[in-house]
């Protein structure tokens, strides 16, 4: 007989983006529980990611009359996976499950004084499939003070915004150097942060708001916290879960959970190990993920028979890693990089292989597959003048001033032509100048006949929206020209245990391990290989988080 330290009706491994949803749940069915994260912090990767969800049919979209429902969400979701063959994660059961769940999810936080709304414009990544939606269907928090937390403000995990912007303002911000609008825009946010500070406030975006907010209702739900500790293997009492031993402060601890234990505690992105055989030719230093997100609790899982899937994937996000990225707590992106007005991406042949804008995923897992027949880990992304005095490059403002430790570490490359700039990188000149003037033959057709870069409304949403005639197809014809290495980042991994529709942990052969359920980047996602959308992990994370908590709880539909 396990004998336990302390005993809770539910236990939540981790804080992510699950986990506090879980935990108001409980205790709206008045239920004990605990969330026990090991490292010093609450929040998880969510809290320093942009914190959207991708809720398909949420309130908001009716709220403001824009079309969607369950079948369309599911015919978006089945023209992007299709039958899922080999991915677990993603059968049409749980599909069907997310689309009906995702939206009551949101109503249960709205309706727990969460406040939330609906980013207006943020299209589907596929919006061209057959029920995508161009408006979106992204889910985002509210600014948070985190004041308003009190003793637990500095227990929050920061987010990488610094200043009080929501996150879909920063895309507008971009346009800085040449829209009046953005000018504005701006100013508004400096006065917003300004005022903020002066009257005692500490706003905060994307997902520390999120994060922060559900923090803020767990707390006043009573859900109970355990940080600093580190769990190291899920007690059994005969073929059920029914507890975790770990290390707290220092000493082992033990904690019975009556009802089941709830594994989010991320995936294996900050294990070197792992990665090496899941998803070789990716880097420990390139990832957004926490320190924390090291993968023993999908190896614990594994240890009770749990079935895994979907292992090889990662929710990629490009990065450029200029001098110092490795110490950057949000690596410098490059989602919008090549996907601006004069700017393409090549491979160490200096030829051009996927379109550069779309799905960060997809554009990640297209440079994996272009590495396994032509070396493409780095890619080198092509500007040209243009690009440099009128949009941002990594965290560096518009311009053509660049910090001096660029050049001289070998990190942004520059020539008077593209033969010379082509030499620099080890590239036949003849090769990149037949591909720049391929490309610029396009841009002056307004129409990307090789991989229809601008085709959906997402491509163009991520270019600049103030280039005419498209947002995202301008020349490279200026001198000097640019280069950077461009790699496969990432906010996270994206695979990991089976779970069924209620979110409990299936064997190999798909019989339950009673009293243990997962979900977020623990699991195999129920997107299967592919990002719907902007907010496509945290979704399902917190859909699962709720779903999860109702069934161990006895909650009916």
């Amino acid at each position: 007989m396990n004998e336990f330290d302390e005993t809770f009706d539910f236990i939540v491994v981790g804080s992510g983006a699950a986990s506090m949803c879980a935990g108001l749940v409980m205790r709206e069915a008045g239920r004990s529980v605990l969330i026990v994260e090991k490292t010093a912090l609450i929040g998880g990767t969510t809290a320093k990611s942009g914190g959207v969800m991708w809720i398909p049919n949420n309130p908001f979209m009716k709220r403001d009359g824009i079309p969607d429902s369950p079948e369309q969400a599911m015919q978006y979701l089945e023209s992007l996976i299709g039958d899922a063959a080999g991915q677990p994660g993603a059968t049409r059961e749980r599909r069907r499950a997310y689309v009906e769940q995702a939206p009551k999810m949101v109503e249960f936080l709205v309706r727990g004084g969460v406040k939330l709304n609906r980013a207006k414009y943020w299209p589907d990544y596929y919006d061209d499939l057959p029920g995508g939606s161009e408006a979106g269907r992204c889910v985002v928090a509210e600014l948070f003070d985190v004041n308003e937390l009190g003793t637990w403000r500095d227990k929050l995990r920061p987010g990488f915004l610094n200043f009080a912007a929501r996150l879909e303002e920063t895309f507008t911000l971009r346009s800085v150097k040449h829209s009046w609008s953005a000018r504005f825009l701006a100013l508004r946010v400096g006065l917003r942060t300004a005022i903020s500070r002066l009257t005692g406030k500490r706003l905060v975006s994307s997902g520390a708001a999120l994060q922060g907010r559900m923090l803020q209702a767990a707390l006043k739900a009573g859900v109970q916290f355990s940080l600093d500790t580190a769990v190291h293997e899920l007690v059994m009492t005969g073929d059920a879960v029914t507890g975790v031993a770990a290390t707290k402060g220092g000493k082992p601890w033990r904690a019975g959970a009556r009802l089941g234990v709830l594994v989010n505690a991320g995936g294996f992105a900050r294990n070197q190990a792992m990665r090496d055989q899941y998803q070789p030719g990716t880097r420990v230093e390139w990832s957004n993920a926490t320190e924390g997100d090291t993968g023993e609790m999908i190896l614990e899982m594994q240890r009770l028979g749990a079935a895994t899937a979907q292992m090889e994937e990662f929710v990629g996000f490009q990065t450029t890693m200029s001098p110092g990225a490795e110490e950057a707590y949000v690596k410098p992106p490059g989602q919008s990089l090549t996907a601006a007005p004069h700017a393409i991406l090549v491979d160490q042949s200096g030829v051009r292989y996927q379109n550069e804008g779309g799905s960060y995923m997809a554009y990640c897992r297209g440079m994996l597959e272009r590495h396994k027949t032509v070396p493409a880990v780095p890619s080198w992304a092509i500007l040209d003048t243009q690009y440099l005095r009128n949009y941002m490059l990594g965290y560096s403002m518009p311009g053509v001033n660049k910090p001096a430790s660029w050049t001289e570490q070998g990190y942004l490359r520059k020539a008077d032509t593209i033969e010379a700039l082509a030499a620099q990188l080890g590239i036949d000149p003849a090769t990149l100048k037949a591909t720049v003037e391929r490309f610029n033959g396009f841009v002056a057709a307004n129409n990307d006949e090789d991989f229809h870069r601008g085709a959906r409304a997402y491509d163009r949403w991520l270019g600049d929206p103030h280039h005419k005639p498209s947002p995202t197809l301008g020349a490279i014809a200026e001198a000097p020209f640019y280069a950077v290495p461009m790699v496969p980042g990432d906010v996270g991994t994206y695979g990991g245990v089976v779970t069924d529709v209620a979110g409990r942990v299936l064997r190999e052969d798909g019989s339950v391990i009673t009293g243990l359920y997962a979900a977020g980047v623990s699991t195999a996602g129920v997107m299967g290989r592919f990002y719907a959308g902007a907010g496509a992990s945290v979704g399902p994370a917190m859909t699962w988080g709720y779903i999860s908590a109702r069934h161990a709880a006895g909650v009916n539909s």
